[in-house]
């Protein structure tokens, strides 16, 4: 679990939260956690669990029934949403719903324009972000040519364009194949370690659950459990009840172990690559 005094000074902090579509049963349920800042949570769950719904909730998409979200230790209110909207980005799940401008470059200036930063500021900030995702070749370039894997790097560049300090990606790989997953999971964690941005991914990703520092498991609108990716990973047995897997990588070890490689312990892939090159160095 991510400590220190961090926790002090939360990000994000949920508390007693519930919220239900209908009168039939409530698809959050009295759910508490707190985000520290700079941190990098990932939000776990089957589908239903109310992943997308506590994200919806945080940026005020959604109204609770009850409880309290405050941002940067201000409340979540009708009063105060728009104002919190500037601090928090969303990354969604469909790249094709996300893009607004007619070009790369005119996408990335729409939220500017409505953030009202002037004209002459603007071009300077749209290079900034788009170089800062690999996507200063395509300012031009139309979404028909992009890949969905580009399409959510615009998204995220869009994003660090208004400087953002949260930035929420909600299901954000789930439509994209195995290439457009590893390049956005990449550029989540570069964003995280070089910028310091506090992340809450809402993820089915294990392999990405692996690269974050605290996890949140969700089982039927409440929360199961939390703590480090290790932590969870270590409840193999209860994680299938609740029709969650682990990382391939995780799989990998544990079955080099068993054929007596007990030195083999990782939870991504480039564990087991640098753990497999220590190895061999010995031989």
């Amino acid at each position: 679990m991510v400590k220190g005094d961090v926790f002090m000074n939360p990000a994000i902090e949920v508390s007693n939260l519930s919220f239900s579509y209908t009168e039939e049963g409530n698809t959050i349920q009295d759910v508490s956690f707190s985000i520290p800042k700079g941190s990098y949570t990932t939000i776990i769950g089957h589908n239903g669990s109310g992943k997308s719904t506590i994200a919806k909730l945080i940026i005020g998409l959604l109204k609770a029934q009850s409880g309290t979200i405050r941002i940067l230790g201000t409340e979540l209110t009708p009063e105060t949403v728009y104002d919190l909207r500037s601090h928090v980005g969303i990354v969604f799940q469909n790249p094709d719903n996300q893009f607004i401008g007619s070009t790369v470059a005119d996408d990335i200036a729409f939220g500017l324009e409505n953030h009202c930063v002037p004209q002459e500021d603007m071009q300077a900030l749209i290079e900034k972000s788009a170089a800062s995702v690999g996507m200063s070749d395509f300012l031009q370039a139309e979404p028909t040519h992009l890949s969905g894997g580009q399409k959510q790097r615009v998204a995220i560049a869009g994003i660090l364009a208004m400087t953002p300090d949260i930035i929420i990606f909600d299901e954000s790989t789930s439509m994209l194949d195995p290439q457009g997953k590893a390049s956005i999971n990449a550029q989540i964690k570069r964003l995280h370690d070089e910028k310091n941005i506090t992340i809450l991914s809402i993820t089915h990703d294990m392999e990405e659950v692996a690269q974050s520092q605290h996890v949140i498991v969700l089982n039927h609108g409440v929360v199961e459990m939390e703590g480090t990716p290790k932590e969870v990973f270590a409840q193999e047995a209860m994680l299938k009840k609740m029709q969650l897997d682990i990382p391939f990588a995780l799989k990998f070890s544990k079955a080099m172990q068993k054929e007596g490689f007990s030195s083999i312990h990782a939870l991504t892939l480039d564990e087991v690559v640098n753990q497999l090159c220590q190895l061999k160095s010995k031989h």
